[in-house]
């Protein structure tokens, strides 16, 4: 098969002939119909996620049609339709797994980083962190759903009830969830990079009532703020902007160095906040129902993460 190879942080992907994957045990050998970029795949590129497998085929949001199964898979057969996630295994032993945290298993390995991923014509992944796909949804428009739409969404869960509602960074998951949140009822503030008008505008036609630069303060105190953004200088942006006893959720693999915080958005000031972060998703079978959203209305395609066909 053709693969994009990674042989070292820091240098190019090569496109190589590779061998097919074979599936073992639990896993699915799929068919890659599509995979989508995320900020996550440049960490990796650039070395500041440490110990990837290497060589490494990138790409945890992936689209793909089962094409053959492992001896002891059960759960999926060849012809279904499937995402594969970022979170890829976990050992199910240790007390975050058997409380339905697989995502905290310090054990846990994943797709695209310690575990090969999609930006090839075939890849194996185990069938129990598969999801399911909707038919409705194309496979380049249901890529970005299995990391975009899947951690912008468990960082909205983590803001509880909050109505006011900040994202940090407007790419590819905030204004994913930027269109549930309006759905729910919420009021959405953007931040962008100073100067970025045109992703200003673009959260405005997605219902945000104002956009304006990270460093700036909205025109009212916030509930909650999530901040997706691959910027550890906008916690104390975002701590800032809630009001007291506001939530701070971090919805990023990789946040980069925090700067000194003031003192006023600790607590110090009479002023406490709530932090959270938001580390990858459970594996389908984790999912309480009633948590699952449902959606009849297509969402709108982001600019930012072009889903790529192998």
């Amino acid at each position: 098969m053709r693969a994009m190879i990674l042989d070292q942080p820091g240098k190019p992907l090569t496109l190589r002939d590779w061998p097919v994957p074979e599936p073992r045990g639990r896993q699915v050998q799929l068919q890659v119909l599509a995979c989508a970029v995320c900020r996550t795949d440049l960490h990796v590129v650039d070395g500041e996620l440490p110990n990837p497998k290497l060589p490494l085929i990138l790409g945890h949001e992936i689209v793909g049609r089962v094409t053959r199964v492992g001896e002891q898979a059960s759960l999926l057969s060849v012809g279904q339709r499937v995402g594969v996630p970022w979170l890829g295994w976990t050992d199910g032993e240790c007390s975050f797994c058997r409380s339905g945290q697989e995502n905290l298993c310090p054990n846990a390995r994943f797709t695209g980083y310690t575990l090969d991923g999609g930006y090839a014509e075939y890849t194996v992944a185990d069938e129990r962190y598969c999801v399911p796909l909707p038919e409705q949804y194309p496979d380049p428009e249901a890529a970005p759903l299995l990391c975009a739409g899947l951690i912008g969404y468990r960082s909205l869960t983590h803001t509880g009830d909050a109505k006011r509602l900040g994202m940090y960074g407007f790419g590819a998951a905030a204004h994913i969830i930027a269109q549930v949140a309006r759905y729910q009822g919420r009021t959405v503030y953007a931040f962008t990079r100073r100067g970025d008008k045109r992703a200003q505008e673009f959260a405005k036609t997605l219902g945000a009532v104002w956009a304006g630069a990270s460093e700036d303060r909205p025109p009212e105190e916030l509930d909650a703020a999530i901040i997706f953004a691959p910027v550890g200088a906008l916690v104390p942006a975002a701590l800032a902007a809630v009001r007291k006893g506001g939530i701070v959720v971090c919805g990023g693999i990789h946040m980069g160095t925090f700067l000194p915080f003031p003192t006023s958005c600790c607590g110090v000031s009479g002023r406490s906040r709530r932090s959270r972060t938001s580390r990858a998703g459970t594996p389908p079978n984790s999912w309480p129902s009633r948590r699952k959203f449902r959606c009849t209305r297509p969402l709108s395609r982001s600019r930012s993460s072009r889903p790529t066909k192998p």
